[in-house]
């Protein structure tokens, strides 16, 4: 009769160990990616949204439409898009939206003239 070793039964857990922790580290590693790429994209359009609000409130007085086109074209050299684009007198408010992967990112922004943007 053979006697049993003691710990036998534990032959192999290390490897199943190393293989748990490696794919928790790469889901970790993978989540921190992503945070990263969805706040670089964040940090974009956000900069789009008030270039394109910029040119928007500089054209304000050429009506909503030109207003508004030329917006578009001053976010789309920033490879943003407009989504809103809105006048309301000299004050352009609009919402730009890019695309980082899989995500989707919109910022709002407003600008005119100092004393009536504060309003």
């Amino acid at each position: 009769m053979r006697s049993r070793r003691e710990g036998a039964g534990d032959r192999g857990s290390a490897t199943v160990w190393a293989v748990v922790c490696a794919m928790l580290l790469c889901l970790v590693f993978a989540a921190v990616l992503a945070l990263g790429q969805v706040l670089g994209a964040r940090q974009r359009v956000a900069t789009a949204a008030d270039l394109a609000a910029l040119a928007a409130a500089d054209r304000a007085l050429e009506g909503q439409g030109e207003a508004c086109a030329l917006a578009r074209r001053v976010a789309a050299a920033q490879r943003a898009v407009v989504v809103r684009c809105e006048l309301a007198g000299e004050i352009a408010d609009l919402t730009a939206e890019m695309r980082a992967g899989p995500y989707r990112v919109r910022a709002r922004s407003r600008a005119g003239p100092p004393a009536a943007a504060v309003r």
